[in-house]
């Protein structure tokens, strides 16, 4: 299975939360509401989840193994880290014009 496009869709500057993302698998496949999430000096990515009757959360979607997920995470926080720079690389533009 292959990663064909990731899609930073909100970036926070406040919390934990650092952006949502959407990933297409095989140019078929989209899963929305992935999370990077920065906490313990790292980032992680959270799944997309529901909230049980017992006020727990389950995942809706998640990689069967570490190896997949180990990749998945890497393009995440990557595509997460690319659209940080373009932020800053636009702001940049508009605050030299």
């Amino acid at each position: 299975m292959q990663i064909t496009d990731i899609k930073v869709r909100k970036l926070f500057d406040e919390g934990p939360m650092k952006a949502v993302v959407s990933v297409t698998f095989d140019g078929q496949l989209a899963v929305h509401d992935i999370k990077v999430i920065h906490a313990r000096d790292k980032f992680f990515i959270v799944m997309p989840s529901r909230k049980n009757p017992d006020d727990t959360y389950r995942d809706i979607v998640h990689p069967i193994n570490a190896e997949f997920r180990n990749r998945l995470e890497a393009e995440v926080i990557a595509a997460y880290e690319a659209e940080l720079a373009t932020v800053a690389a636009n702001a940049y533009e508009e605050a030299n014009l």
